[in-house]
């Protein structure tokens, strides 16, 4: 893809992530954007994101749940970082959440892992799991700079994996729930919208475990010069156990666990 497009693309980008507003589908307009040619864009509204100040804390992994793959059209994840100004600490598991300048905004229910060692590239999720110091509930914020969430993924990793927003739960210590590895493929998720069941998924959907999600993206960074591996201190949140639902102003969602010890979240938006 030429540079001058790519130029655009991602100055284009850079607006659309500051002021929430949508635009026709990238991938629509520049036939010749590829997914790797969204990584470069994406690059570069991470570069920009650098000069004013924020900070990378970590990664949030997109698409790991396959059974959404038909539904927006794409047949792989894709990834984006997590910074300082999208993360939200939940106190007692509980969080407020503005949605001012978040483009058609929907959440998410996710596992997040915060790393205390480079994971290994590795399909032994045991292996993979050594490298994690605990394990959160997450609930990510998703947004789509195109309407009607018509995307294709050069759309997708163009836009920083799609990434509005992580709210955090309860640090559990990895060494606090000894059998995690097992417990992950089937811990159960229920998400309420004002009490109200609105989905439910569980730790299969993402790529079988999270673990094996983050070994995904281990995978896939070790193929992409361009940008740094996983080290200690990043959280990973490895995508959705549910379907991504839209959310407004006004609203409060619950989510609830079954099968793994980790509390829900209460988030309200606003």
């Amino acid at each position: 893809m030429a540079e001058s497009t790519l130029k655009k693309v991602s100055e284009e980008l850079i607006e659309l992530a500051a002021s929430g507003h949508t635009a026709p589908q990238f991938s629509e307009r520049f036939p010749k954007l590829d997914a790797e040619a969204g990584y470069r864009a994406m690059r570069r509204l991470h570069q920009h994101r650098l000069t004013i100040g924020w900070k990378p804390l970590g990664r949030k992994i997109g698409f790991t749940n396959r059974t959404l793959w038909a539904r927006y059209g794409v047949d792989k994840p894709m990834w984006g970082f997590v910074y300082d100004h999208t993360l939200i600490r939940a106190e007692d598991n509980r969080a407020e959440v503005p949605l001012a300048g978040l483009a058609q905004p929907r959440i998410e229910p996710e596992i997040c892992f915060g790393l205390k060692a480079p994971p290994p590239r590795s399909h032994d999720a045991h292996a993979i799991l050594a490298a994690i110091e605990w394990v959160a509930h997450s609930v990510e914020i998703v947004q789509c700079f195109h309407p009607d969430w018509k995307v294709k993924l050069p759309d997708c990793t163009a836009a920083n994996g799609l990434h509005g927003r992580l709210i955090l739960g309860t640090q559990v210590a990895v060494e606090q729930i000894p059998d995690l590895e097992a417990l992950l493929p089937a811990a159960r998720v229920v998400l309420r919208k004002g009490g109200k069941a609105v989905d439910e998924g569980v730790g299969a959907n993402v790529l079988d475990s999270p673990l094996y999600a983050l070994g995904h993206l281990v995978e896939l960074l070790a193929i992409q010069p361009d940008f740094d591996n996983l080290h200690a201190g990043e959280i990973v949140s490895t995508g959705t156990l549910t379907d991504a639902h839209p959310v407004k102003a006004g609203e409060t969602w619950t989510t609830a666990f079954e099968g793994l010890p980790l509390p829900g979240l209460t988030v309200k938006f606003a």
